[in-house]
């Protein structure tokens, strides 16, 4: 797939790009936007594309009809998952996790606005987002006890704790239960609760595509990078990186701007 963020026309979900930002819905509202086989491979895809697309400065995800996701599709996909060889079934956990892998990966800030239903695969999205943002009708559970299966799935084990602590991790992934947004939001799984919540994360993207896109994508590239290594190592790696920003145009645009007391106008070179 060779992405165009002007024309990109995807057949599982909507697409819009404007000023820097892309917007990607989900949408199948009838049923609270669930993921199929093919959504998660599409999704997987864009995402990996997003890679190489320096147009796309800014990412919002989203769900159409006052809902966000319900995760993956009973029928579509946990029914055939259950006539599946063990073959099948690792290529599937494997794609899911290349959804996460991909969203990850990818330089640009990705923006959760999050209404309604946010569950299984869909509280992964949000998850595996940057920052995220929620109405106060936001019902966030992570449901795969729920289903006979562990809290282990697309990186849950090891980004939820991260966020919220093990502790709370452990007992959401463990129990399936609902989190609320005001639980959320005390615990840090939520950036913001909002009342227009599409609105605030969508001014959210449009002032990060605005801003030094190479930064950011060093930003983003750290702060999962840095999780892995010593403080020490994390120390070399941040002078390395901060050095070579130094050297952009982006950098010599800002001094230039603060000497003549104006704002800098940002072009990601």
């Amino acid at each position: 797939m060779s992405l165009d963020p002007a024309t990109l026309e995807p057949e599982h979900f909507l697409w819009s790009f404007e000023g820097g930002v892309a917007t990607i819905t989900l949408n199948r509202p009838e049923r609270k936007n669930p993921l199929t086989f093919e959504s998660y491979a599409e999704l997987r895809d864009t995402f990996r594309e997003l890679d190489f697309t320096p147009e796309v400065k800014a990412i919002v995800i989203t769900g159409a009809g006052g809902n966000f996701c319900s995760g993956g599709d009973v029928h579509e996909i946990i029914g055939p998952l259950t006539r599946m060889d063990q073959a099948g079934l690792l290529q599937f956990t494997t794609m899911t996790g290349d959804l996460v892998r991909a969203m990850r990966a990818c330089p640009q800030p990705i923006v959760a606005a999050v209404e309604g239903v946010c569950a299984g695969a869909g509280a992964i999205l949000a998850m595996a987002s940057d920052i995220r943002f929620a109405s106060r009708d936001a019902s966030t559970a992570f449901l795969f006890a729920r289903v006979g299966l562990s809290g282990a799935d697309m990186g849950a084990c090891a980004i939820l704790p991260r966020i919220i602590g093990h502790g709370r991790a452990a007992e959401l992934l463990f129990t399936g239960r609902a989190m609320s947004a005001e639980e959320g939001h005390a615990w840090g799984f939520w950036n913001r609760l909002s009342d227009n919540v599409l609105a605030d994360a969508v001014a959210l993207a449009n002032e990060l595509a605005r801003g030094p896109t190479l930064a950011h994508a060093t930003t983003k590239k750290q702060l999962d990078a840095e999780w892995h290594v010593s403080i020490e190592t994390a120390l070399d790696m941040e002078a390395e990186a901060q050095a070579a920003l130094m050297q952009t145009h982006d950098f010599k645009r800002a001094f230039q701007a603060f000497s003549n007391k104006h704002q800098p106008v940002f072009r990601g070179d």
